[in-house]
């Protein structure tokens, strides 16, 4: 019985010295915190088209506008253009030849909004928006996210111009479907802001994997996956194969490593190699190309990749709008 206690009281103190060190660490770096310089407004997005996306959300943030309402605007921008073929208006088809869209939608009070499998509604973000603000759910799919959003006064559209029509014919002589790394028909475009109030939001949206099953979805509309944000710590997106992102709940494990004290980039890249070695022995390991992008309370960013390519955009008013070049782990 007396070696047992002792055994309790030494195993007891081990315990006590440990969570001491713990807090201490804690007490560290939360000091270090403190005596950062925050910059604030900042926005960051995913991709080239996220400098056009930057430039309309900044119209909100540089008149101290909320955060929620830049990140809603600023995607906004790549949903109406047929130009970027991985969003919105005219964006790639499924094999099916129909535009199905993605989109999610958070703010700093982690109330969220998602649509899924959505068609002939041009900006899902906004639809999210309002199945966030006006109802008592988080996501909303396919016919009835369509119903919702003409009944809250959203116009029928067609979302096919003539060149997706084109490329999707020109797939069908052959019909095949892999991904193909970096090409941006299954990448997304993600938005982080942090307004002068100090307060987060984010967003996604997408037309997904191009020639994708019909009712597909991927990461982007999913609070977790696709984007996950913690206003007390910090906000991620990712971008790429939407399925890798799925699994391994990537935006969750990075916001919670910036809150054990990585930086954005650290928290990316230790995420990032997490999902490679889940997917080792995976079909999806060859063309297995997946981005993040992190921004924490202090305006620090960061973004880390699988595979060379990935770039993002980022605005602020230090050194405006600008396009950076994200590291990545495999050579």
């Amino acid at each position: 019985m007396v070696k047992n206690r002792r055994k309790f009281l030494k195993v007891s103190a081990f315990g006590v010295a440990a969570m001491s060190s713990f807090i201490s660490l804690a007490a560290d770096k939360e000091k270090k915190k403190k005596g950062k310089k925050v910059t604030k407004p900042i926005v960051i997005s995913t991709w080239n088209h996220g400098l056009a996306a930057n430039a309309e959300a900044w119209k909100i943030l540089s008149k101290n506008g909320r955060a929620i309402d830049a990140v809603e605007k600023g995607v906004m921008v790549a949903e109406a253009d047929p130009k970027v073929r991985s969003v919105g208006y005219g964006g790639y088809p499924d094999r099916d030849g129909n535009v199905t869209l993605d989109a999610c939608i958070m703010d700093e009070n982690s109330d969220c909004g998602s649509v899924a499998c959505l068609q002939n509604i041009k900006h899902p973000i906004a639809v999210a928006r309002k199945v966030m603000d006006e109802t008592p759910h988080v996501m909303l799919v396919g016919n009835g996210a369509y119903y919702f959003a003409r009944e809250k006064g959203f116009p029928h559209e067609d979302l096919l111009t003539a060149g997706s029509i084109r490329d999707w014919k020109n797939w069908l002589k052959e019909a095949k479907y892999k991904p193909v790394v970096n090409m941006e028909n299954h990448d997304t475009i993600g938005m982080l802001a942090l307004d002068a109030e100090g307060n987060m939001s984010g967003s996604c949206t997408t037309s997904g994997a191009a020639w994708k099953l019909h009712g597909r979805v991927g990461d982007s509309p999913i609070i977790g996956a696709g984007l996950f944000l913690d206003n007390e710590v910090g906000a991620v997106c990712a971008t790429g194969l939407g399925e890798a992102v799925i699994r391994t709940a990537a935006s969750t494990v990075a916001v919670e490593l910036m809150r054990q004290g990585y930086s954005p980039l650290e928290a990316c890249k230790e995420a990032i190699q997490r999902i490679i070695s889940k997917h080792r022995n995976h079909p999806d390991r060859d063309h297995l190309q997946v981005g993040l992008l992190a921004l924490n309370k202090l305006g620090e960013y960061g973004g880390f990749s699988i595979r060379p390519g990935f770039n993002f955009a980022v605005c602020d008013a230090i050194q405006n709008n600008r396009l950076e070049d994200a590291s990545y782990e495999i050579k």
